[in-house]
């Protein structure tokens, strides 16, 4: 694109999903229930993480980052969302969106790595469960959970600011429902080669490399589980993972079809709904997933349960 005399931009106005006005309440309402159960749910995890030294392991300390991940994550674009979806001026600063973009895209970055890493721990402890305590010792399940986050923030604000620093020439209504990086280079009129590429090799980085080893850990996961002769130590190996696997699925299915589908299939409506359940409906999901597919949580739970009810009756 030629580049010509532009304005500067000082605000944006996100108007996706825009065309369906009478859905704008319910969309309203359905999103503040969704939020609210992110934030009590992974709350809650947290929590019972924290509270029951049984849960002190590996596991349960990569899940907790990713319940505190998913918390932060929704919170940068919900309550925004929920302004627009009410607001008659659907507008969001210069600052403020640069803002959520080098949040949600970091933290959904991180996300990717996270769910790897995740799948690795349990490599390691149903392929080698004898030298599991050694292998994932603390020193490095903390070094592994701090990398995730300095690779996904990282690659955060390079993408923030390559774009942040191009011209807009006036252009500034962004056909979404948050600052989003695809529905922001479409407003650049300058030229974004640069931009495209490092997004190509940080979606090839994080999300089909880590699919990949995700992949990989599974294939010995599945053979090692199929190796175990009795069929409750076969249920009880598959449990422990059948969670992850289904977050796995949930995450990197949408993300993978924001991020990676051929442009001719680009449409907007799709675009929209994905990015809905890419930002609402898989954070809100986690941990009820977690909860209800994990028996060690939801022993957990009613042991913090009989534990408050046995302080009440005293």
């Amino acid at each position: 694109m030629q580049m010509g005399n532009y304005s500067a931009v000082n605000e944006f106005f996100l108007i996706g999903l825009s065309q369906y006005p009478e859905l704008q309440l319910f969309l309203f309402v359905l999103c503040l229930i969704m939020y609210a159960i992110i934030l009590l749910g992974n709350s809650l995890l947290i929590v019972i993480c924290i509270l029951d030294s049984h849960l002190h392991t590996p596991m349960y300390f990569f899940l907790g980052n990713l319940s505190f991940l998913d918390i932060c994550y929704t919170s940068s674009s919900i309550p925004p969302m929920l302004v627009v979806f009410v607001s008659e001026r659907k507008s969001i600063s210069f600052i403020g969106c640069a803002l959520q973009m080098v949040v949600s895209l970091g933290l959904g970055s991180t996300e990717c790595v996270l769910l790897a890493v995740m799948a690795y721990d349990r490599y390691v402890a149903i392929c080698n469960p004898l030298r599991y305590p050694i292998i994932m010792n603390k020193a490095l399940y903390v070094h592994m959970a701090a990398w995730s986050w300095i690779v996904g923030c990282l690659n955060s604000l390079v993408q923030t600011v390559l774009t942040m620093v191009l011209p807009f020439c006036g252009n500034n209504v962004i056909d979404h429902l948050t600052c989003e990086i695809l529905a922001l280079l479409k407003l650049i009129c300058s030229e974004i080669t640069i931009n495209v590429l490092i997004m190509t090799v940080a979606s090839i980085v994080l999300l089909v490399i880590p699919l990949l080893l995700i992949f990989i850990s599974y294939v010995f996961i599945l053979s090692s589980i199929l190796r175990i002769n009795s069929t409750e130590g076969r249920k009880k190996a598959f449990s422990t993972c059948s969670a992850h696997l289904t977050v796995v699925i949930l995450f990197y299915g949408s993300a993978l079809f924001m991020y990676m589908k051929p442009k001719s299939k680009d449409t907007k409506a799709s675009d929209e709904i994905i990015g809905l359940s890419y930002g609402v409906v898989t954070p809100m999901l986690n941990p009820i997933i977690y909860s209800l597919r994990n028996k060690e949580v939801k022993e957990a739970v009613k042991k913090i349960l009989s534990k408050q009810l046995h302080l009440l009756r005293m």
